[in-house]
C-alpha cells in the first residue's frame, strides 16, 4: 500500500533546521549544564545523565552508571545564531544572545572514553568516542522512564511511542565492526565483534525521530510494538475529533456521551509518514491498551469499550456483555484496509483486557481483569471466579474463529493480569498484581496451554 505522506509534527522545512545546543546561564534549571530543543522533546545534559523531556510530559533519562561525578564539558563549533528567553515582566529574570553551538563533548566520561552529542539536520545524535586501550565494556547506560524498553528484531532500543534509537554504527578507521545493544532491564551496554584494540574506535547510535500524535482534546498513547522493518505501531485513546487519520477504517470519532474512541497508528521506520491512522470505537468510551504485531506486520489490539455498537468482524462475541464495559480483541491487516477479526470479550460485569502477545503462527494472547462470573472459558486452568475480580488469560486462534483456551486466575482478593508474553513454544507467561493470600503457585504445570 502506498504511504500516506503526513507531516508528524513539522513542515519538511521546518524540520531541516540544524541541531545547535546552549549553554545554560539561568534559562532553566541550574542542574543542566547544556540543552537542546528539537521537535517533539528537549535535550537537557547534567553532570550524570540526559534528559529527554517530551511536548507530551514524558520523560526518559540517559543515566551513565559509573561515569566520573566531575567530567569535563565543552561547546564546540560555536554558530551564528544565538537565543533569546524574555519570560514574565521581570528584565533582571531575562537571558539574552546566549551562543548557539553544534556540538557537544563530555570528556573522560570512562577512562579514555567522551560522549559527543550533536545533531543531523533535526535529529540528535551521539558518538562514544574510545581511545586506543580503552575498553568500551566500561559503557553503561540506564534508560528510566513510563515505557518497557524493548530491543526490536533490527537491534534498534524502543524507549516509547516518540523516542527510537537505532542500531548503533560502529567504526574503526572508516571499517565498520559488528556489535549493537546488550539489554538488561532497562540497563543497556555494548557489544563487539573482533577489533583492533590499539586503534580509537567509533560507537554511534541515533535517535530516530520524535513526534506528537493528537488533536484538539485529551490523547493517550497506552502501547506501542515494532515489527522487523522497523515501522512502529502504537494504540491509546483520543477525545479529539481532529486526531491525524490516514487510509483510516473509521475516519471520525465515534461520539455519544462518553467521547473517546481508541486509536491505532503505524508510522514507517522513518518516520516520516502514517502507513495508517484510524479510530476504533463506537458510542461510548472505547480505549487500546495494549498492542502486538506478527511477522506479516498484521496488528493486534486490545482494550476497554462501554460501547454497545463497537466495531466486529467475525466476532466470538458478538455484543457487549454488560457492566460497566468489556475487553475488545482486534486484529487489524498489515496495510491497516481491514479488520481481520474483532470481537468482545468478558460476561455480564466488567472487563478490560490490558496486554496482547502474539505468537509466530498468529494465534494472540490476551490478559486483564475480570469481575464477571460468567467470563467465557474454554479448557481452563481455573473455572470459576475465585473473589471479587480475577485475572484472566485467554487465547485466540489465528483465524479468530475460536478460544484456544480461556481461563480465570486469581484467588479470593482482587486479582488482575497487567502483561504478558509467549515464547518460541507457545508457553504464555502473565503478570499482574494480587491481593489474594491464596493466589494458585506452582512449582511445575499441572496442564499444558501451549
Amino acid at each position: 500500500m502506498k504511504e500516506t505522506k503526513v507531516p508528524l509534527a513539522l513542515s519538511n522545512t521546518y524540520g531541516k533546521l540544524p541541531l545547535n545546543f546552549e549553554a545554560n546561564q539561568g534559562q532553566v534549571d541550574a542542574q543542566v549544564s547544556f540543552l537542546a530543543r528539537m521537535p517533539g522533546y528537549t535535550l537537557f545534559v547534567t553532570s550524570d545523565e540526559a534528559v529527554f523531556a517530551g511536548r507530551d510530559g514524558s520523560v526518559e533519562r540517559m543515566k551513565l552508571i559509573g561515569a566520573k561525578r566531575k567530567m569535563r564539558m565543552e561547546l564546540l563549533d560555536k554558530q551564528l545564531g544565538i537565543s533569546n528567553y524574555f519570560i514574565g515582566n521581570d528584565p533582571s529574570k531575562w537571558r539574552t544572545n546566549i551562543p548557539n553551538y553544534r556540538r557537544v563533548a563530555l570528556r573522560e566520561v570512562y577512562p579514555g572514553i567522551d560522549l559527543i552529542f550533536y545533531g543531523n539536520e533535526s535529529q540528535l545524535e551521539y558518538d562514544w568516542v574510545v581511545a586506543p586501550g580503552a575498553d568500551p565494556k566500561q559503557i553503561r547506560v540506564k534508560w528510566e522512564g513510563p515505557n518497557h524498553l524493548t530491543k526490536n528484531a533490527r537491534g534498534d532500543l524502543v524507549l516509547s511511542a516518540s523516542l527510537v534509537q537505532r542500531k548503533p554504527v560502529i567504526l574503526q578507521e572508516g571499517k565498520r565492526i559488528e556489535g549493537g545493544y546488550v539489554v538488561r532491564g532497562r540497563e543497556v551496554a555494548f557489544e563487539l565483534a573482533q577489533y583492533n584494540g590499539a586503534k580509537p574506535l567509533v560507537i554511534d547510535p541515533v535517535l530516530l525521530y520524535s513526534t506528537y500524535l493528537g488533536g484538539n482534546a485529551r490523547d493517550i498513547g497506552s502501547a506501542i510494538a515494532v515489527d522487523g522493518s522497523g515501522n512502529a505501531y502504537v494504540t491509546g485513546f483520543t477525545g479529539s475529533s481532529n486526531f491525524p487519520t490516514a487510509n483510516p477504517l473509521q475516519a471520525s470519532i465515534g461520539g455519544g456521551s462518553i467521547n473517546y474512541d481508541a486509536f491505532v497508528t503505524k508510522i514507517n521506520a522513518a518516520g516520516s509518514a502514517y502507513v495508517y491512522s484510524t479510530y476504533l470505537g463506537a458510542s461510548e468510551f472505547d480505549g487500546g491498551t495494549g498492542i502486538a504485531v506478527d511477522d506479516s506486520g498484521n496488528a493486534y489490539v486490545t482494550g476497554l469499550t462501554t460501547s454497545s455498537n463497537f466495531p466486529t468482524i467475525s466476532p466470538l462475541q458478538a455484543g457487549n456483555g454488560g457492566g460497566n464495559g468489556d475487553a475488545f480483541v482486534t486484529k487489524i491487516n498489515a496495510a491497516g484496509s481491514a479488520l481481520v477479526y474483532s470481537t468482545y470479550l468478558g460476561g455480564s460485569g466488567n472487563e478490560g483486557g490490558s496486554k496482547i502477545a502474539v505468537d509466530a503462527s498468529g494465534n494472540a494472547y490476551v490478559t486483564g481483569g475480570t469481575d464477571s462470573t460468567n467470563f467465557p472459558t474454554t479448557a481452563p486452568l481455573q473455572a470459576s471466579r475465585g473473589g471479587s475480580g480475577d485475572a484472566f488469560v485467554t487465547k485466540i486462534n489465528a483465524a479468530g474463529s475460536a478460544y484456544v483456551y480461556s481461563t480465570y486466575l486469581g484467588g479470593s482478593g482482587p486479582d488482575g493480569g497487567s502483561g504478558i508474553a509467549v515464547d518460541a513454544s507457545g508457553n504464555a507467561y502473565v503478570t499482574g498484581n494480587t491481593t489474594s493470600s491464596n493466589f494458585p503457585t506452582t512449582r511445575k504445570p499441572t496442564q499444558s496451554h501451549s
